[in-house]
């Protein structure tokens, strides 16, 4: 089930009330008049059963309530209720295979930010995942990976193309462009220092096979990025993200971004080759699976849709 919680204005509420009152899918409606300060008018809380939760809120937004004013979703964690299990029983599919692309939205934006956190963050794993070349460590190599923030950016830039949003698009190819540069920039800089210090040698970035798998792609690489990308969005849109875990150290970007940055510091180009490489492959991977995996969940739920859609225009007809 999901919450659905409206500042409605007053002039937009009766609209609402007898849109979400007609909806089988609704389990419980509240409605408190006056309440809503900013915009002035009446609060409306609603729960609903996940798998018509985006059809009603596109309804919803239609009416103007996002633009005069506010509509918050929140996933219900348990709920008791047996009106509630007949609606999670009424609408068509599963609650699991639904996707709120509101939802998803929303946080492909947040992930697209350029800000000091996510360079941060880019900064830190990269300079770890060279740290751990050198000490030709696997347990920090993975460390790395799932300190690396690129995957909900590659994810963003899914959801642009999927939703035909070319600005979200283009802001998270910027993000994650600039990302990479300046995460490798100041990784290169660091070993540049560390060698002159004397703390690295070419004998450290040359030799650790534990780690060599970062600089040599080959298709195994490709095939990891894609099944990685297809957990990785099946995690998101179900809310299940403890499975983010795994698809975080099944990609090498970071590791082959951090590789790259220490080898360019000794000018071994061909660990420079191989790290790029590495790093394209997974990024290429991951951006066509993702893509692939968000236009087949929009193409497979729309017969659970139009069934529902098809299922209110009954219940209105009965009605009228």
């Amino acid at each position: 089930m999901l919450h659905l919680e409206l500042s409605c204005p007053g002039h937009v509420t009766d609209g609402v009330l007898e849109l979400v009152t007609d909806d089988e899918a609704v389990s419980s409606i509240a409605v408190v008049r006056g309440a809503s300060l900013r915009p002035v008018g009446d609060l409306v809380k609603v729960d609903v059963a996940r798998e018509a939760a985006d059809d009603l809120i596109a309804a919803i937004r239609e009416l103007g309530v996002d633009s005069d004013g506010c509509l918050r979703v929140e996933e219900v964690e348990a709920f008791i209720s047996r009106q509630a299990l007949e609606a999670d029983r009424r609408a068509p599919g599963f609650g699991s295979d639904a996707v709120v692309w509101p939802q998803v939205g929303l946080r492909a934006y947040g992930d697209s930010e350029l800000n000091f956190t996510y360079l941060g963050f880019m900064i830190l794993a990269t300079t770890l995942a060279a740290i751990a070349v050198v000490l030709d460590s696997q347990i920090l190599t993975i460390g790395a990976m799932v300190l690396g923030p690129e995957f909900g950016v590659i994810i963003a830039m899914c959801v642009g193309v999927v939703l035909c949003r070319p600005n979200l698009f283009w802001m998270a190819t910027r993000t994650l462009t600039i990302g990479f540069a300046v995460a490798m920039v100041a990784t290169l800089a660091l070993s540049a220092i560390a060698r002159g210090l004397g703390w690295i040698s070419i004998d450290d970035i040359t030799h650790h096979p534990e780690t060599d798998f970062i600089y040599s792609p080959d298709k195994w690489s490709f095939i990891v990025a894609i099944v990685a990308a297809v957990a990785g969005v099946l995690s998101i849109t179900s809310a299940r993200t403890g499975g983010l875990a795994g698809v975080f150290i099944s990609v090498t970007t970071i590791p082959a971004a951090g590789n790259l940055a220490l080898a360019a510091a000794f000018a071994e180009w061909s660990e420079v080759r191989g790290s790029a490489l590495q790093l394209v492959v997974n990024i290429v991977g991951m951006t066509m699976a993702g893509c692939l995996t968000f236009w087949l969940q929009k193409r497979l739920w729309k017969p659970f849709s139009n069934r529902r859609a098809a299922r209110v225009r009954e219940i209105n007809d009965e009605l009228s």
